[in-house]
């Protein structure tokens, strides 16, 4: 008789597919809340204890870290082993399935205390798929439900799964232990600072049409305890997600969480096409289409509130690939679904979540970890370097610029006012240049950029930016400082009368 044993934490379709090992002659092992599950199914369980002849003790966390499992795992098919096995009376297993403990889904919670996070860091269940995937020439090893189907229509099929499955399924058993193992480093290691183990992805979740180009094969990786933050949303209509897709949505909901009022956001390669912040969605919507109309062409829009019927019906007069917000009214869906290819994405509460205190880039050969770069909020708390102080409406909008710069490519000039982007220069190699470009593309618009304040995200290096700024209307600047030529750029304001704020922080964005 074949023997599996079955000791899951995710449940999911596991009575079926026991019952299925049942139907074809298996004798099923299993342990704790596993057991009483299949026995309340009515199926015939034995207890591992029963097998090991030694009781699960303290608290569940010895239970089948014993010769007689792990023996049963790891013998392989010769005379020898099978020899061995006789002498010690031990009985092989040829099929385990396991899954680990929820340790991601543990930390996730608000709240979770160290020990919490420490009794959900699995022993036993990483021990057993490693010594099964090991030898998986023999064993079938399983720790996705979702492969709970495949393996019992091979075994009825042929009575054995195939090499080319086992072999899948070794591999999914390391890159899992793999991931689980950083996920407890990386969360234990971030309490002091950059941690020594930093985990990025995981388990493929799945492949994508094609990555940034059509040539370039894509996929989406989820940690263990599935995704989280745009990854985490959930679809209500359109195509599916391409590569470009999801960056350009990051992009935007983090832009879009820098604000406390209703507040939109339209992204386009991502870079802002515009933004604009009001008392309702719909008045912040206006403002930040008024921007660049063009641009906003087939772009992103992140809304951080409930997008209603009304609000609906005015998007649907554009094309946009992606609309993003916390929720969506069922009336509203009813108007987006006659827009069929438009994705429309909802990440509930989780919009509002914290976003990862650390975040990596991958670069040939290895992989860059830093902080993430907090809320732009410093403005009002920076040092005026210039005679003449902002306005009340300065300072407003210079607040508002200041958010929006962080979020374009350097090196980044916004003009704004108190609500709204008026032109955005992105991703030029000269700071002056981008000054110029946003100056020109409002021209090109219409839109007088006279009274308006500008962010820039990295100090100026001469005062030509500044001349440039001033020639285009505006009438103040927040930037970082620290530039050799400092006394040279505000003197340059203060010949210009224009106010100007040193906010002490760059907020780059490569």
């Amino acid at each position: 008789m074949k023997r599996a044993i079955i000791s899951v934490s995710d449940k999911t379709g596991v009575v079926a597919f026991a019952k299925g090992l049942v139907e074809l002659g298996y004798e099923v092992i299993s342990t704790g809340g596993t057991a009483r599950a299949l026995r309340e199914a009515g199926l015939n369980v034995v207890d591992v204890s029963d097998v090991t002849g030694f009781p699960e003790c303290l608290d569940g966390r010895v239970k089948t870290l014993h010769p007689k499992v792990l023996a049963g795992v790891l013998a392989r098919d010769t005379d020898e082993d099978a020899n061995t096995l006789k002498s010690l009376d031990i009985q092989y297993i040829d099929l385990v399935a396991v899954n680990l403990y929820p340790f991601a889904a543990t930390i996730a919670k608000p709240g979770v205390t160290e020990a919490e996070a420490i009794e959900n860091i699995d022993i036993g269940g990483p021990t057993m798929i490693r010594a099964a995937a090991k030898n998986s020439d023999r064993v079938t090893v399983v720790v996705d439900p979702a492969d709970y189907p495949v393996i019992l229509q091979e075994l009825r099929e042929k009575g054995c799964t195939s090499a080319e499955t086992k072999r899948r399924l070794m591999i999914k058993v390391f890159a899992m232990t793999g991931a689980y193992d950083l996920s407890v480093a990386g969360h234990f290691g971030a309490k002091d600072g950059l941690p020594l183990a930093f985990a990025i992805g995981g388990m493929k979740a799945q492949d994508l049409r094609y990555g940034e180009n059509p040539h370039q094969r894509a996929a989406v990786y989820l940690p263990a305890g599935g995704g989280s933050g745009i990854l985490g949303a959930m679809q209500r209509q359109g195509k599916a997600l391409s590569y470009n897709n999801l960056v350009d949505m990051e992009a935007a909901w983090a832009l879009v969480r820098e604000f406390d009022n209703a507040a939109v956001a339209i992204i386009k390669h991502t870079n802002p096409a515009g933004c604009g912040q009001g008392h309702n969605l719909g008045e912040a919507y206006e403002k930040a289409l008024e921007c660049d109309p063009i641009s906003a062409f087939g772009g992103i829009v992140a809304l951080n509130q409930t997008v209603d019927e009304a609000l609906a019906k005015r998007m649907c007069e554009h094309f946009y690939e992606v609309v993003l917000a916390p929720a969506v009214t069922p009336e509203a869906l009813e108007i987006f679904a006659n827009k069929k290819n438009l994705r429309v994405m909802e990440l509930g509460e989780a919009f509002f979540e914290p976003l990862p205190a650390l975040i990596g880039k991958h670069l040939s050969g290895g992989l860059l970890v830093q902080e993430n770069d907090p809320r732009a909020d410093e403005v009002r708390q920076g040092r005026v370097v210039t005679k003449r102080q902002p306005t009340d409406e300065e300072w407003d909008a210079l607040d508002f610029a200041w958010r929006v710069c962080k979020h374009v490519k350097s090196n980044a000039i916004v003009y704004a006012r108190a609500d709204r982007t008026s032109a955005v220069g992105a991703g030029q190699m000269s700071r002056v240049d981008s000054a110029r470009l946003a100056a020109i593309k409002a021209q090109d618009r219409g839109i007088d950029l006279v009274g308006t304040s500008v962010g820039s995200d990295a100090f100026f290096p001469f005062p030509d930016g500044v001349i440039e700024i001033a020639k285009a209307g505006a009438t103040a600047i927040a930037q970082p400082g620290g530039s050799l030529k400092d006394a040279e750029v505000i003197a340059a304001a203060d010949e210009l009368g224009i106010a100007m704020v040193f906010t002490g922080r760059r907020h780059f964005r490569h």
